[in-house]
């Protein structure tokens, strides 16, 4: 099989059918762009995901015996209960609010709706321990553990996991949509492949033919068309990587500079591209390879 050949073939055959090899590149561009899109966002919301739950706390409320009884938490269960938080492995620290300071803390959180702030009363808050946590793998262990423990004095728990879930499920949303999208884009891409390959197959059936009846095998008379598709995806494959690059500046950098400023998202870098990159190149080649393979096979006959 001589190279020159097949590659003067695949050049012809991009060069004839210009129309549709742009069409099939921009099309796959698009769909590998958005696909790319949506593994950036997984990134992001795994990265911020881990900086919420380095931050996250669980307060332990407790009931109104224990915080009448003992307002400084100085003796059991209070002390007991603190003392055995801090014993765990993960906990960084313990602090009790009293019930004057959980007041104050309640006006201050509430001091834009004066609805709720205005029906807030002195003693009404429960007292409670906050607990900050040094490794946030051991969480769920430790709430799992003193959630229920009544005998201690807990009333009821706190737990910040299921906030930092309802704000990540907003990046899961947006990154499922992003996937449909693409595969819409996907069943497109794959038809115009389809359509390009029988096209360029049609148009030159007649020197396949005689390459047939020369000796020529199927395979080396069918390999250019195969390689124009995935010639084509390739392109589009680089389009949308420049295009993820350039949405990484626009968007990511722009958009988001003041959620990166404080710390709500993880930022998305250029190595994050980078790593998305193969699979997009890995993705495209694929999807235009089985496409013009099946296509060839079932259509192509000569």
């Amino acid at each position: 099989m001589r190279a020159n050949f097949i590659i003067s073939e695949v050049l012809n055959g991009l060069r004839r059918n210009v129309t549709m090899t742009i069409a099939m590149i921009l099309t796959t561009a698009i769909t590998l762009g958005i696909f790319g899109g949506g593994l950036l966002v997984i990134q992001m919301a795994d990265k911020s995901q881990k900086i919420f739950l380095d931050r996250v706390e669980m307060q332990f409320f407790l009931n109104d015996a224990v915080s009448d009884a003992d307002p400084n938490c100085q003796s059991a269960p209070c002390s007991t209960l603190r003392t055995d938080l801090e014993k765990q492995p993960g906990v960084g620290s313990v602090t009790f609010i009293d019930r004057d300071k959980a007041f104050e803390n309640a006006k201050q959180t509430f001091r834009d709706n004066p609805d709720i702030a205005d029906n807030i009363r002195e003693g009404t808050i429960p007292a409670s321990l906050k607990v900050r946590m040094s490794d946030s793998n051991s969480f769920g262990t430790v709430l799992d553990e003193f959630k229920d423990r009544k005998d201690l004095g807990v009333d009821g728990v706190l737990d910040q996991r299921e906030l930092v879930k309802r704000i990540f499920s907003v990046l899961d949303g947006t990154r499922n949509a992003a996937f449909a999208i693409a595969l819409v884009l996907a069943l497109a891409a794959i038809l115009l492949i389809v359509n390009t390959v029988q096209i360029a197959a049609f148009t030159r059936r007649t020197e396949v033919s005689i390459m047939r009846l020369v000796g020529a095998t199927r395979w080396y008379t069918q390999l250019p068309f195969l390689l124009e598709a995935v010639v084509a995806s390739l392109v589009g494959a680089v389009l949308a990587i420049a295009g993820l690059f350039t949405a990484k500046v626009v968007f990511f950098d722009n958009a988001l500079r003041d959620l990166y400023g404080v710390n709500i998202l993880a930022r998305i870098g250029a190595s994050d591209v980078l790593f998305v990159a193969p699979w997009l190149i890995i993705t495209g080649i694929l999807l235009a390879g089985v496409t013009s393979y099946v296509t060839l096979r079932v259509y192509v006959r000569e």
